[in-house]
Formats: structure tokens, C-alpha cells, sequence
């Protein structure tokens, strides 16, 4: 019973080499006193708090789901104009939206019922549109820790809430305390991320603020703006932020923001956009305009490449690893090159198969299961497999521009597109 128990909780919990393994960690040992005291055991949460889910890999914690239930939906809301994903906490799920007035617009940050898509509160402010080759707005995901959602609008301006209420904590302007005189071409786009009692943002500097007061914590160098978020991890008990600059990828140490090492990495238009993906002491980067993809490794001081190549450029949406494999969209929004999905090995960088008919399209992953968002709205699932891509459910569910990654968190399945349709799935056991 208790093999069984553990070997479940492995598979929903996958060890990660970050300083989410102390976490890991401490929910092991709390299972495992329940099973040997007799104790009731722990709700397993599949709460999806951030950019990138629970564990920061784009993979969600839901086990008891249904991919035959994808075509039943239970919701829409109006959640304005952007590509802000969701973040879903406690019965919850919050995101942003503009009003796509080009002039005198507003953004509005919502918290709605999970369940019912009902709005519970919401705020609205003044903000730019800032629509540059697609239709703008905002395209940073919330972040809820410990009842706060913070929020990073299109032009920079980063709010604290109470969760419950939308009571407003804290707020700062990133764009003057980033020494900007104007947001670049595409806006404040990298998600919040927590360490510790910080929260960190990109901007031309990545800035660490205070999570009680939203005081400057530390501010790092200066850099050309960026559209990448953040991410932790930790080697030989020193805690590290990587994230994906203009210039190239960077790495700061998490308590000061110090600058550990700067390894080139430019495309074209300057537009560096996707999460650097951290296994064990390996960093894997892909990017858009032909840039590609490689694997490096890091010894402490600076990254070792181990491969480069361009059979998989993510031009936005990140990939998922499963299995020692990758499975991510190749090919830029507006180019001429073509869109495919991609399977290749992570320690190889051997491509497995590709497939088109997703266009620039989004992935996120549950279980050993893909699942597909196309650029126009069809959600597709099938099983992460090396071999080859075959679908088991496929279903219109959005229309537009689908460029925000889908999520799955609760028995429940949300979508987005550009215009701010949010349609919501019921894919667990209670729909």
C-alpha cells in the first residue's frame, strides 16, 4: 500500500534539480508520517499558481482526467484583448485583458470562479494597447503565492492583490525603475517568478522586489529589454536565476542578482521570448526567426554547449520535456517557414518525427499525455510518444488567434485566444 502510495505521488510530483526539490521533499515526508501513523492523507492540489504550473515545467498534476471529455465545454467569459495565460488557485483563476482601444485604453485584471467562469472582482487602470504585428495587450501570466496574485501589465505596470477580495497591496511602475523611457516593441511580456521573499520581473534589468512592501530588493545589470521570464534553479547548493536576455542567456545569483555568466545568444528583431528549460546541471534554449535550439551544460562558473541546431525553434510557446524527450512547436507566426510539431531528443538533440497542422500553436502536457492548442483553436491529445504522433481526441474550442498556452488544472481545461475569449473544458470526473 505504501510502495503504492509513494510510486503515485512520484509520478504526480516529479523530482526537480531546483530549489523546488525542497518542497518535493517536505510533501514526501508528510505523506509518508500520514501512512505510518494512520493519519488522513493530504489533498493532492493541481492548482496551476504561474507561468509554467506547480512545478515550472509546463506539465500539469492532474491524473484523473478524461481526454474523450475535450470537447465539453462548461464556460466563456470576456477576458479583454492579450495572451495573458491563467493561474489557478483555490477555486480560482486570474488573468488580464485591454479593451483594444488603441488611445486612452485600459487594461483590467479579473478573478473569476473556476467553476462557473463568474467574475469575483476585478481592476481596471489605464494602460497602452502596445499592438505591434499581432492585436497587443497583456501578455504576462499572473502569479498567486499565499493568497497575493501579482500581475505585470503590458506597459509595465506590476500589481500586488489579496487573492479573496482584490483588496490592492502593493504597486510599482517597472518601466521607470528599469531606467526605460518606453516599453520595448512588444511590451512587458515575462512572468513574475517567486524566490524566497522576492518577486522578479524582466525588464532591461531583471529586478527583484520585495513580496511584503514591493520594495527594490536588487537590481541586476543593465541589458537590452527582453520578453523572457525567469526561472530558479539550484547547483551545489547555490541558488540561480537563468533567464533569456536579448544579448543572450544570462545567469544571476538569486539573492543578489549578481552576474554569474552571459552566453551570446541574438536573433533577428531582437526578440528573445522562451523560458530556459533547467534539467540536472542542463539548460536547453529554443528560439524563433531560424535561431534554433541548443543544450548546454553548467559547471558553476559559465555554460559548455553540448549541441546546437535549428530543427526546433520555439518562436513563443515553450517546450515540454517528457521522457528525456521534447516535444515543442518549430517555426516563427509570420514566416514562411513551416509550422511542426516536434519530438527530439533532449540529450541528443536527434529529431524523432515532426507533424504539421498546428501552425504556430502551443503545448502543455499531463501525465505521458500531450495536449495541443493550434493557432486557431483545435486542442488535440495524444500520447507523448517517440514514435510518432497520433491523436486520440481532437475538437474545436476557440477560434482566432490562439497563441496562450493551454491549461489543465482541477478537472478543468482553459483556453485563450487573442480577442479574449476564454473557454473553459470540463475534463475531470465531476463534468
Amino acid at each position: 500500500m505504501m510502495r503504492m502510495l509513494l510510486s503515485k505521488k512520484k509520478r504526480l510530483l516529479p523530482r526537480l534539480h531546483s530549489i523546488h526539490d525542497h518542497g518535493y521533499i517536505w510533501e514526501m515526508k508528510i505523506l509518508t508520517t500520514c501512512l505510518i501513523l494512520g493519519l488522513p492523507l493530504p489533498l493532492l492540489a493541481a492548482d496551476w499558481p504561474n507561468w509554467q504550473g506547480p512545478n515550472f515545467n509546463g506539465i500539469s498534476l492532474e491524473d484523473e482526467w478524461d481526454h474523450e471529455k475535450i470537447g465539453n465545454i462548461i464556460w466563456k467569459s470576456k477576458v479583454g484583448v492579450g495572451f495573458a495565460g491563467v493561474a489557478v488557485s483555490d477555486g480560482k483563476i486570474f488573468t488580464l485583458g485591454h479593451d483594444g482601444r488603441r488611445r486612452g485604453g485600459s487594461e483590467t485584471v479579473y478573478c473569476l470562479d473556476a467553476k462557473t467562469g463568474k467574475k469575483i472582482w476585478s481592476d481596471t487602470y489605464k494602460a497602452e494597447l502596445l499592438p505591434n504585428l499581432h492585436e497587443g495587450g497583456p501578455a504576462a501570466t499572473p502569479t498567486v503565492y499565499k493568497g497575493v496574485v501579482y500581475t505585470l501589465g503590458k506597459d509595465g505596470k506590476f500589481k500586488s492583490y489579496q487573492s479573496t477580495d482584490g483588496k490592492k497591496l502593493w504597486e510599482r511602475d517597472v518601466l521607470k525603475d528599469s531606467d526605460m523611457s518606453k516599453p520595448a516593441d512588444w511590451g512587458f511580456a515575462g512572468s513574475p517568478l517567486i524566490f524566497e521573499d522576492t518577486i522578479i520581473v524582466e525588464a532591461a534589468h531583471t529586478i527583484a522586489y520585495s513580496l511584503k512592501d514591493g520594495k527594490i530588493v536588487w537590481k541586476s545589470d543593465r541589458f537590452r529589454p527582453a520578453y523572457a521570464s525567469p526561472v530558479v534553479f539550484n547547483y551545489k547548493n547555490k541558488d540561480l536565476i537563468i533567464t533569456l536576455k536579448t544579448e543572450g542567456l544570462l545567469i544571476l545569483e538569486a539573492k543578489t542578482g549578481k552576474k554569474v555568466s552571459l552566453t551570446e545568444w541574438e536573433t533577428r528583431f531582437a526578440t528573445n521570448a522562451t523560458t530556459p528549460i533547467v534539467v540536472g546541471d542542463k539548460i536547453f534554449i529554443s528560439t524563433g526567426y531560424g535561431r534554433g535550439c541548443a543544450l548546454y551544460t553548467f559547471d558553476g562558473d559559465k555554460l559548455n554547449q553540448v549541441y546546437t541546431n535549428k530543427s526546433l525553434s520555439n518562436h513563443m510557446a515553450n517546450c515540454v520535456v517528457i521522457d528525456g524527450h521534447l516535444f515543442g512547436i518549430t517555426g516563427n507566426t509570420h514566416g514562411a517557414e513551416k509550422k511542426e510539431l516536434v519530438c527530439m531528443e533532449f540529450e541528443t538533440g536527434k529529431v524523432k518525427w515532426k507533424q504539421a497542422g498546428f501552425g504556430c500553436g502551443t503545448i502543455t502536457a499531463a501525465g505521458d499525455k500531450l495536449i495541443v492548442l493550434s493557432e486557431r483553436g483545435e486542442i488535440a491529445v495524444g500520447v507523448a510518444s517517440s514514435e510518432k504522433f497520433e491523436s486520440l481526441s481532437r475538437e474545436q474550442v476557440n477560434r482566432g488567434r490562439c497563441w496562450t498556452v493551454p491549461v489543465l488544472a482541477n478537472g478543468i481545461l482553459y483556453t485563450r485566444n487573442a480577442e479574449g475569449n476564454l473557454v473553459s473544458v470540463g475534463v475531470g470526473k465531476d463534468f
